[in-house]
């Protein structure tokens, strides 16, 4: 009886020993260089629940790209600036104000790519048109196609598109590809679609693969988030939309009726070989292979509109959140309206002021999200900043059910805006690899302000009176999933 007594009181002594070093060691280790949001939340997890905490923290704790990586963005990011210095692009509009050209500065100093002039840009808002814009520009072309979609799949919405990259293989064009490893492998039609590549003779790679045993491995959640498609140099496409029919082909969608509302944009000028460096650039991360000849910031041309497009890529690879400053500096020096669609719209404590700042200097202030959340988590912590926005003066459209509003875009006054892939949430702000275009031309952001007011028309404002009907539970889960939004 005395002997398990005393191997039982060593058991809880060695317990609570090691409880408190893990302890002592969460406090030195984790607040380095991260946001003291985020560094508290991970030591409320790593107090409450240690052994737990400490796994998750081990496993998603850190989020950079490994230093491998890292290494191959400095190089190509140092390759870009001392091409694109040599380089024409194009004439830029005059009479910039200094706020923005001190914005396009900083761009270029995070990691952006220079600022060109006399590009033309054509919205498309509906999901099957811009499918189908892009398969006609994969028909036309001659030399090569660049592929890069976080999820690519081949479906009875894509099959023309795939059809076309068929046919561009056939008659000799060089079709890269690439996507997304995670994002792909965890959906239907995954094998089909690497087999269809095989087949038709596509170069194809996965980004960001989590394979261990083939010694490919970083942080799990860390995704290439991009989407984008470049065709001989001449055409691009960016925007929101993954190549992939707007169900998702996911039972769960179907069931409910959900179908994804996106937005491309195709563009033509010397801004396309900023678009095509962004896919050299992720292409040399995953195939250590620098297609030299083709990284031509030119090879676009003079283009036949007049808009001044930068291309600002962000993620772990950077040192900074490249797209959160962006952001940040349009809401400062916001006159009059500033309209943000993000299906994802979780800021972090510096956005939120900068949006309440904008509101108390007279701003109109605009929101879009969608009315229905497809990832709870999300949803909920999104939830839980509409009574302070509201509260500031922010005015909430809410997309209707069943449809999921996921494109992405910023206008600012009548002559700025920006558009690509990266939501308002610090998911891609801090862990996904992101790509932003700012563009300056009031022609380009009256396309938009179309497609907002279209946008406004399938929504229902979110008033403060209605928010504070919500019932209790509603309001514990927001803030639950709130608390977990800052686990970066």
């Amino acid at each position: 009886m005395i002997s398990i007594t005393i191997d039982w009181t060593w058991w809880v002594f060695a317990g609570l020993a090691v409880d408190l070093i893990i302890r002592i060691i969460a406090i030195i280790v984790v607040p380095r260089n991260r946001r003291p949001t985020a560094a508290m939340a991970w030591l409320l997890a790593i107090y409450f629940i240690p052994y737990v905490g400490v796994l998750l923290f081990l496993l998603i704790g850190n989020p950079k790209l490994p230093k491998k990586r890292r290494v191959k963005q400095d190089q190509i990011n140092a390759y870009i600036r001392e091409a694109s210095g040599r380089l024409e692009l194009g004439t830029l509009r005059p009479n910039a104000p200094e706020w923005f050209r001190a914005v396009v500065r900083m761009n270029r100093n995070l990691g952006a790519l220079p600022m060109s002039g006399d590009n033309a840009a054509q919205l498309y808002p509906g999901y099957e048109s811009s499918i189908a814009a892009m398969t006609e520009e994969v028909r036309k072309a001659q030399r090569y196609v660049h592929v890069e979609f976080y999820i690519f799949k081949s479906d009875r919405t894509t099959d023309a598109f795939m059809h076309e990259l068929e046919a561009a293989v056939a008659r000799g064009v060089r079709v890269r590809v690439l996507l997304d490893h995670w994002a792909n492998a965890s959906k239907p039609l995954y094998r089909e679609t690497v087999k269809r590549l095989d087949a038709m003779g596509a170069e194809w790679h996965l980004m960001l693969p989590v394979q261990p045993l083939k010694g490919k491995y970083q942080r799990p959640d860390l995704r290439n988030h991009r989407k984008l498609l470049v065709v001989d140099g001449a055409v691009a496409f960016m925007g929101s939309q993954n190549m992939i029919d707007s169900t998702y082909n996911l039972r769960r969608n179907i069931r409910r009726g959900l179908r994804w509302v996106d937005l491309m944009v195709r563009v033509e000028g010397p801004v396309v070989g900023s678009i095509n460096a962004v896919f050299l650039s992720d292409w040399y991360s995953e195939t250590d292979e620098v297609l030299i000849g083709e990284l031509d910031l030119s090879a676009g041309g003079i283009g036949p509109g007049d808009l001044d497009c930068q291309v600002v890529p962000s993620g772990p690879g950077f040192e900074f959140e490249n797209n959160l400053k962006l952001f940040m500096d349009l809401l400062f020096h916001t006159r009059r309206r500033i309209i943000i669609i993000s299906p994802y719209f979780i800021p972090d404590e510096s956005l939120l002021l900068a949006i309440e700042a904008a509101c108390q200097r007279g701003v109109d202030v605009q929101l879009f999200v969608s009315e229905e959340g497809d990832q709870a988590m999300v949803y909920h912590a999104q939830r839980s900043y509409y009574e302070e926005l509201l509260r500031a003066g922010v005015r909430i459209w809410m997309y209707r059910k069943p449809y999921i509003l996921h494109a992405k875009s910023v206008t600012v006054d009548d002559e700025y805006a920006v558009i690509g892939s990266s939501n308002m949430d610090m998911r891609s702000f801090g862990l996904n690899l992101e790509v932003s275009m700012l563009v300056r031309g009031s022609e380009f952001v009256d396309q938009l302000r179309q497609v907002e007011d279209m946008y406004r028309k399938n929504s229902r404002e979110l008033t403060l009176e209605e928010w504070n009907k919500q019932p209790l539970r509603s309001t514990i889960l927001d803030n639950l999933a709130r608390l977990t939004s800052a686990l970066q």
